[in-house]
């Protein structure tokens, strides 16, 4: 698996990094300069408006975060208001905020209920006091100092947050966790030894921005991208219909018996599926861009390039999900009938002549694992199919040309290609 390609590293830096970069030289440099009011102006905004968002978008995730900024933000700021000001505090938030974190990205995403947000509430309203009391010691018996805010264990907790939401960032690929991860640098900025109010205000602005955006990069990502198989979805294939000029091509990718890996293994056999082709069409070469554009239906989109160009990138693509080895977790199948009405009169009735030739393929390699092919058609706009429309029809049709000829195949809409003399049993 690729972690750093070029959309995983956008996604990482923008538009969290961005706005963090931006407040770092709204703070060292003299080229922006705000007033303590437009940042104290802009914090509240951010954190206000950031919560508003996150409750119509039943992000409880994001809303919590925003608690946490807030209710940092006002302990640090009651105790840098002390004179001199209050170590202990500093020390408390240091290492509750990450903890905090990394709490609420392994959080399953719920909505507003009492059930999901009420400990959670609880348990910072106990953090609360617990600062509050740790406060209140401190000018009880006078401990106060000017040792530096971060000691080195508190380091070595924002370290460790830091790196536990980068790794989850490469898991899993959300906003939440990006913004996670970036707000929890902007904390640690605004918390760092003796800064300036300007400062501190100019960061916790920042990390209250990073929470608030990603709520707006979760929905983009839900209205472009398919949620199963991670690739961008026909809306993101709609609009990139439109900026396509010519030459380009067109294929569509269909996974061969689909319909029969549902029916023979069950629904979640058949996500596993697409998830392994989706996983092979991410990778495609040749300049193309794999979409999903339902069920089990894909299609790539090479601007600038004819068929000829990209015909062995295709064949490619084609020989590396074959050759993969799918494994089916759960081991043993867990269905071993066609649904419909007449899956209780299997034994009368036999399988399906397709379903056996799944079951018989799966027990060559092992009993937990498949073979899964793809037909795919490619066409190429010309003069007589200049739109979309009509190169895509033109990819469609050799695609069933694809099936006919015995799947496990790629055409073209220029050429008829042979049959080939040995069909590949496929699922």
């Amino acid at each position: 698996m690729r972690f750093l390609n070029s959309g995983t590293v956008k996604s990482l830096l923008i538009p969290g990094g961005v706005l963090l970069l931006a407040a770092s030289l709204l703070v060292n440099t003299t080229w922006v300069t705000l007033a303590q009011p437009a940042l104290t102006f802009l914090y509240y905004s951010g954190i206000i408006g950031g919560m508003l968002l996150a409750w119509r978008f039943h992000s409880s995730r994001i809303f919590l975060a925003l608690a946490v900024i807030f209710l940092a933000q006002q302990g640090a700021a009651l105790s840098a208001g002390q004179s001199p000001y209050i170590p202990a505090t500093f020390h408390a938030l240091a290492v509750l905020v990450p903890a905090n974190f990394i709490l609420i990205s392994m959080m399953q995403e719920r909505g507003f209920t009492l059930e999901s947000t009420g400990p959670v509430a609880l348990f910072l309203f106990v953090q609360c006091l617990t600062v509050t009391v740790l406060c209140g010691a401190a000018l009880r018996v006078r401990s106060l100092s000017a040792a530096t805010i971060y000691p080195r264990y508190a380091v070595i907790v924002i370290v460790c947050a830091g790196v536990f939401l980068g790794v989850r960032f490469f898991r899993n690929r959300k906003p939440v966790d990006s913004s996670l991860l970036w707000s929890l640098a902007a904390f640690a900025l605004a918390l760092r030894p003796l800064p300036s109010i300007r400062a501190a205000t100019t960061y916790w602005a920042a990390a209250s921005f990073i929470l608030a955006t990603s709520i707006i990069e979760n929905s983009y990502l839900l209205a472009y991208h398919d949620e199963l198989t991670t690739l961008p979805s026909r809306r993101a294939y709609n609009d990139s219909l439109l900026r396509l000029r010519g030459p380009y091509s067109i294929a569509v990718v269909d996974i061969d018996h689909f319909k029969r890996f549902n029916d023979t293994y069950g629904h979640d056999t058949g996500d596993q599926v697409l998830r392994l082709v989706a996983a092979h069409l991410g990778r495609v070469r040749g300049g193309g861009e794999a979409y999903r554009c339902g069920g089990e239906e894909f299609n790539i989109l090479f601007p600038g390039k004819d068929t000829s160009e990209v015909l062995d990138h295709l064949e490619l693509l084609r020989e590396s999900i074959e050759k993969a080895e799918f494994r089916m977790r759960g081991g043993d199948d867990r269905r071993q009938v066609p649904r419909g009405p007449d899956r209780r009169n299997q034994k009368s009735k036999g399988l399906t002549r397709k379903g056996d030739a799944i079951r018989k393929l799966a027990e060559k390699k092992s009993r937990s694992s498949l073979s899964v092919t793809v037909s795919i058609g490619v066409a190429t706009a010309t003069g007589d199919r200049s739109t979309p429309e009509s190169v895509l029809e033109a990819a469609d049709k050799a695609l069933y040309r694809a099936k006919e000829n015995g799947r496990n195949r790629v055409e073209t809409a220029s050429n008829v290609r042979k049959p080939r003399t040995k069909a590949a049993v496929i699922a």
